[in-house]
């Protein structure tokens, strides 16, 4: 199922498990979840709150909390080494140099009684060992970078004297301070204005392409979607259920869930007519129905749907889904898995 050439590709995710248990209960946030990300290529992982979306990201830099926590199956490779067989002196070593993240909601995720300076600083100085003036200097390159006036000023700023577009900017410097290979972006532009998020996509954007680096973003939103992405994967109830290039899940989404998910967008020739909405809700992991877990929720589910887990189906090119109703004979081929 690789998704770009052996040769470019940097983060590989395969089937990977990601459970919490209770006294009465096992949760499977993220069950058999299998994606790519090649050097310098974005790719949106997209779906609704709750299909797992953030928990496959903390995986990926081992954040989970083991108990109540388990990683239960599956690998997950970068630049070919598997972060979960390795200890956690060699992953803090990759985190935060290598891979780094920006977190949803940066007025919570930035520590109150820290300058930005410090915090910015913190992950070179955890990674590299720079003279006092060195780490200042860069600091203030870093807040330039990402768009912060005076940044020689607000260096000793704190969190709460920066607006949430601010602190959004340096949070992403936070991330780039190592020059990682690789940064994930959980939600970068939540609670933002609709100006204040465009800057930051673009932001994003320009900074990838300056420093060569790859981007996974988390999020709910196709615009964001259709602003970023090379590559898209659509995930509900802990899965992956249609992924391929942005062009190819836009213009052919070939799963009802991502079909769904592209009848709610707004758009001007919808203006005065009633939006369509998803009935139901993302199920709850704990209690995933039988057979495909979107079959409750979609229109086209026939009785194969409500028993069997459907395979993945190989559309040509890359795209890939998980709806034998729609998959038509002679399009492509079942992916043994």
């Amino acid at each position: 199922m690789n998704m770009v050439n052996n040769n470019n590709i940097l983060l590989s995710v395969k089937d990977l498990k990601v459970y919490f248990r209770s006294d009465d209960e096992l949760a499977r946030a993220v069950d058999g979840v299998s994606f790519e990300v090649g050097h310098q290529e974005t790719v949106c992982l997209v779906g609704e709150s709750g299909c797992g979306k953030t928990v496959t990201a903390l995986s990926i830099l081992g954040l989970i909390p083991i108990p109540p926590g388990e990683i239960a199956g599956g690998s997950i490779s970068f630049n070919g080494q598997n972060l979960l067989e390795i200890d956690e002196d060699q992953l803090q070593a990759i985190r935060g140099n290598h891979i780094a993240m920006v977190f949803q909601e940066p007025l919570t995720s930035l520590n109150p009684v820290f300058t930005i300076g410090d915090q910015i600083g913190e992950a070179i100085r955890i990674h590299e060992s720079v003279a006092n003036d060195e780490l200042e200097s860069r600091c203030i390159r870093l807040l330039r970078d990402v768009g912060i006036a005076a940044a020689e000023a607000r260096i000793n700023d704190y969190p709460h004297q920066l607006s949430g577009g601010q602190r959004q900017r340096v949070m992403i410097a936070m991330a780039l301070a190592c020059d990682p290979d690789l940064v994930i972006a959980d939600e970068p532009t939540t609670a933002l204005d609709v100006t204040v998020q465009a800057q930051i996509l673009q932001l994003f954007n320009s900074l990838q392409m300056k420093r060569s680096m790859s981007v996974l973003y988390i999020t709910h939103d196709l615009g964001v979607v259709g602003k970023t992405a090379d590559r898209v994967c659509v995930m509900y109830a802990g899965t992956i259920v249609e992924q391929g290039t942005k062009d190819a899940i836009f213009k052919n989404p070939r799963h009802p869930y991502t079909q769904a998910l592209m009848a709610s967008v707004p758009h001007r020739s919808k203006r005065g007519k009633r939006l369509y909405s998803i009935a139901g809700t993302v199920p709850n992991p704990a209690y995933k129905p039988q057979g495909c877990p979107f079959h409750p929720r979609c229109p086209r589910a026939v009785d194969t749907c409500r028993q069997k887990f459907p395979a993945m189906y190989d559309y040509g090119d890359g795209h890939l889904a998980r709806c034998p109703v729609l998959f038509e004979g002679g399009a492509g081929d079942v992916l043994s898995e």
